[in-house]
């Protein structure tokens, strides 16, 4: 799974979700590209799921590139844990999405097995997206 190797801080604040997506919002690599149309956490489990999907219906061919990474810690305490203490242990970790951010490129396979592909990855993924061409 995808994890940072070391941070400065270990527990984050949740912080906001709002705006658009400004970097990281064209496509840079491949011909056809995954683009977020609402605002999400996404986990390095949903970003694994995803990637399996393109790359099983890609099979041997084209290239694909994540344009999103977890680097966003969520802490979580055990069920009945009295109050106090301080804040829980990292679980897990997350990519903070925006509208219009650029999550995964392919290029190297035909139109139809890309948007497909693309397609099938959306479905792992917690927010809407569209599938979008480096020629649109």
């Amino acid at each position: 799974m995808l994890q940072p190797k070391r941070v400065k801080y270990r527990n984050k604040h949740r912080g906001r979700r709002k705006g658009i997506a400004v970097a990281g919002s064209g496509m840079n690599f491949g011909a056809f590209g995954l683009k977020a149309t609402e605002s999400a956490w996404v986990s390095s489990r949903q970003i694994e799921a995803a990637r399996r999907v393109i790359t099983r219906y890609a099979r041997k061919g084209g290239k694909i590139w994540i344009r999103i990474f977890p680097d966003k810690s969520v802490s979580a305490r055990p069920a009945e844990t009295r109050m106090g203490g301080g804040k829980g242990a990292v679980d897990h970790w997350v990519a903070v999405v925006l509208p219009g951010r650029m999550l995964f490129e392919v290029s190297g396979i035909p139109e139809s097995d890309a948007r497909e592909a693309l397609k099938l990855a959306s479905n792992k993924l917690p927010m809407d997206c569209r599938v979008v061409s480096a020629h649109e």
